[in-house]
Formats: C-alpha cells, sequence, structure tokens
C-alpha cells in the first residue's frame, strides 16, 4: 500500500512533537507529555502536523507516543487509554484532510517503561500484550504501524508481532548506543535485532531518536536487512545519559538538552549521508522542527529533478 502511494523514493518523514510542543508555549507535563497535551491543547497538536505537512512530510506520526496505560494510571487516567489514543489519530487525519495532500499516517507504538531504558522493558509476553492493545485501536485510524524507539531485540520484536497482527504495514526504528556503532541501547547489535523479527512482515527498518552519525554508522547493516523501507530519524538531543528517566528524582533526570551543531542545514548534510548510504525514508525525531523538515524536503526535490533529468 505505501509503494501505491509513493512511487517515487525516499520518502520523508515529519519531525519531533514533544520539544515542538513547548516551543510554542504548551505546558507539558513530563508524566503524560503527549497525552497531556492532547487534554489541554489538541489544536496546537494539529497545528504541528499541519506545519510538518506544509514542510512536505510525506508521513505524519500521530501522536500516540506516551499514550499507554501505565504513564495514565500515573493520573489516574488510565480509564481514558482509548480515548486520547483515538484523539491524537483523529488530530493527524483532520490535518491531512486540510491540507488536500497525499500523506500516510503512523501510528506510534512507543515504549512502554521508559524511552532508552532497555533495563526496565519487562517480560516479552507481558509487553507484547499491552502492544496489541494500543496497535488494535491504531490500525482503525493510521496507514501503517511505526515501532519506534525500540531500545533492544526484545522490545522491537514483542511491538512488531502485536503490530503485524492487525494486517497493517508494520516498520521498526530501534534507537542505537551512544557511543558503541551499530549497537542498539542494549547492546543487541542490528544483526541481532533484524534476526528478532524472522517471519514478521516488517517492511520497513530503521534507527531513530540517537544522534544522526550513530544513524549513519547503521546504514550499511540497515540495508543489508533486504527489508523494502530502510532509513533513520534522529534526535538532536546531547548524549543521554544511561540511566536517564523522563520525570525522575537524580540530577541526570529530567529536560535533555539540545545540541547546538543541528541547525536544519547541519542536520540535512547528516541526512544526504544516509541517502547516499541507500537510505528509502529519512527524517527527523525529537528536538527537530518543520524547518528541519523544509530542508530536507528541498533537498529531495533537488535530488528528484536531478534523477528525472538523467532519465
Amino acid at each position: 500500500m505505501i509503494s501505491i502511494f509513493f512511487r517515487h523514493q525516499p520518502l520523508l518523514l515529519d519531525g519531533g512533537m514533544g520539544r515542538e510542543l513547548r516551543f510554542r508555549g504548551v505546558d507539558v507535563p513530563e508524566t503524560i507529555w503527549s497525552a497531556g497535551a492532547l487534554m489541554t491543547d489538541p489544536d496546537v497538536v494539529r497545528q504541528i502536523h499541519s506545519d510538518y505537512i506544509t514542510a512536505g512530510a510525506d508521513i505524519v506520526t500521530a501522536n500516540t507516543y506516551g499514550v499507554i496505560k501505565d504513564d495514565l494510571a500515573k493520573v489516574g487516567i488510565e480509564d481514558r487509554f482509548a480515548e486520547l489514543n483515538t484523539l491524537a489519530c483523529h488530530l493527524a487525519l483532520e490535518a491531512r484532510a486540510r491540507s488536500q495532500r497525499d500523506v500516510l499516517i503512523a501510528g506510534s507504538l512507543p515504549p512502554l517503561r521508559g524511552s532508552f531504558r532497555p533495563d526496565l522493558v519487562g517480560p516479552g509476553d507481558e509487553i507484547e500484550a499491552l502492544y496489541q492493545e494500543q496497535a488494535d485501536l491504531l490500525a482503525l485510524h493510521v496507514d501503517l504501524l511505526l515501532c519506534e524507539t525500540m531500545s533492544s531485540a526484545a522490545e522491537g520484536r514483542a511491538a512488531a508481532r502485536a503490530a503485524c497482527r492487525t494486517g497493517k504495514p508494520v516498520w521498526v526504528a530501534w534507537t542505537l548506543h551512544e557511543i558503541r556503532p551499530g549497537e542498539l541501547r542494549s547492546g543487541d547489535s542490528i544483526d541481532d535485532a533484524v534476526a528478532a523479527l524472522d517471519g514478521l512482515p516488517v517492511s520497513g527498518f530503521l534507527a531513530n531518536c540517537c544522534a544522526p552519525e550513530r544513524v549513519t554508522d547503521a546504514m550499511p547493516r540497515l540495508m543489508s536487512s533486504g527489508g523494502e523501507w530502510i532509513g533513520g530519524y534522529a534526535n538532536t538531543f546531547t548524549p543521554i545519559p544511561q540511566d536517564w528517566t523522563l520525570g525522575g528524582e537524580k540530577e541526570t533526570d529530567g529536560l535533555l538538552t539540545l545540541r547546538s551543531d543541528l541547525d536544519p542545514a547541519s542536520y540535512t548534510a547528516h541526512v544526504a549521508d544516509w541517502l547516499a548510504a541507500g537510505a528509502t525514508v529519512v527524517g527527523g525525531c525529537c528536538g527537530t522542527r518543520p524547518a528541519h523538515t523544509a530542508k530536507m524536503r528541498a533537498m529531495l526535490d533537488r535530488v528528484k529533478s536531478k534523477t528525472i533529468s538523467d532519465e
């Protein structure tokens, strides 16, 4: 289905949502940042989707990252799980309808026990059941399911198993180690992570929410996976501490800082390296903004124009 709509590769994913909400003045509670914005500022969420579409994104991701039962239970609104996941999808769909562009909507299946924390993932069968509940909800509204920021091979497999049962196209994106090239944050190799998906109809293999340099390192291994869609979307954070927890109590916890060397032009230079290595899907993650998307769109259009003229 994805190939039918977008025959000209590569595809452009949108950019970050959480930090973008902060940039726009939304009060984002650390416990339920995405759900909080859905409840207090849905118009801003919709506008962010619209801005990414205007900037040239081919795919926008519904704001379901973090709309999970464990987080909602912390503030006593676990019973709004289905409502908020559905609202997130509807806001993305409304933005697409207003744009009158052929844009795909992805549903995000995020880490369930904390981002970047493979030590907190939990038993595969336990989290798979939780992923199944969210995947079934999202599949009613989205064009593909994106299992993103997976920090271990086991986490990615649990999310993908659930997502694949819906019959929707499924992509898996792993967050990579800050220092060791070619490894997930768990220490699993990219090859191990891909092998863990054997037998599942996963069509996209990506790296996300890590430094752009790590995505560059990962591209040869991702390309060897044989997937239909290969690529990455990096964050613009400074290195993330190994024991970092959103809203935690340690000195290493709290709001992550942004690098000063990843403005739209500099970030897009990294993306050019991914494309040169064969990427068919590129975009931005935390800290990237519509201006980053617009810069990538301009580069992709130049590449496509040159390809057509050469033919």
